[in-house]
């Protein structure tokens, strides 16, 4: 006999068809998650820049310049976690060597973007706004306290208001001493404050320094971030 060479029996097709069941049912790779959108202190976009000034000026008018354009040391706004910060330029440049998860605030937070992206001016912003106020109000000592709960401000309350001050204008409302308290928007003119009965509203209340005590956590970002 000569040599001989072995073949070996074809696979039987189930076992084939084993294999490409295996191989199909394989558990395949988890995706990566993406990473959070980024939430770094940045410039202000058009729209937003445009919401801030338009609060701004409701208050400040004309004054806005100076708020801009500070003639002592630059200031611009910031944009981190929905706040909007007015800040030195230096410590702003400082800032940014900061990690976005470790820096908790910077200048002074004049407000806050909502969910909804709307702005609002905060209580941050009193300092600010009463150095550039066109108009004003004055509380008398014994509605101070009510002010300082969040109520809006009545007739009866009023010590004095700047002349010439018109309705729907936003207004600093000072105590007595001339300490800034908060601020609002005028339910009326001058002219028809004057008119008015003790009960009804002259400003509607917006912010007032007793916020720092009923509203700390909103104020402490670290404590709900």
């Amino acid at each position: 006999h000569g040599d001989t060479a072995r073949v070996s029996p074809p696979r039987h097709p189930r076992a084939r068809r084993a294999k490409v069941v295996v191989e199909s049912t394989a558990s395949p790779r988890r995706a990566r998650s993406r990473p959070p959108p980024s939430r770094a202190m940045r410039p202000l976009e058009e729209s937003e820049i445009q919401q801030v000034f338009e609060k701004l000026f409701k208050f400040v008018g004309k004054n806005l310049k100076n708020i801009v354009d500070r003639a002592d040391q630059p200031h611009c706004f910031r944009l981190h976690k929905k706040r909007v910060y007015y800040v030195r330029e230096d410590i702003m440049k400082r800032a940014v060597s900061v990690a976005r998860d470790q820096l908790v605030s910077l200048g002074v937070c004049v407000g806050k973007f909502t969910h909804s992206d709307k702005f609002r001016l905060t209580i941050g912003a009193l300092d600010l706004l009463a150095a550039h106020a066109k108009h004003k109000m004055w509380v008398k000592p014994t509605s101070e306290m009510s002010f300082l709960y969040g109520n809006h401000l009545l007739k009866s309350g009023l010590g004095r208001i700047t002349e010439n001050t018109p309705a729907n204008q936003g207004v600093v409302v000072y105590s007595m001493s001339d300490v800034p308290l908060g601020f609002g928007v005028a339910a009326k003119s001058t002219q028809d404050c004057r008119k008015l009965d003790a009960s009804s509203i002259v400003a509607f209340h917006q912010a007032d320094v007793g916020e720092y005590l009923r509203a700390e956590d909103d104020m402490v970002q670290g404590k709900k971030e």
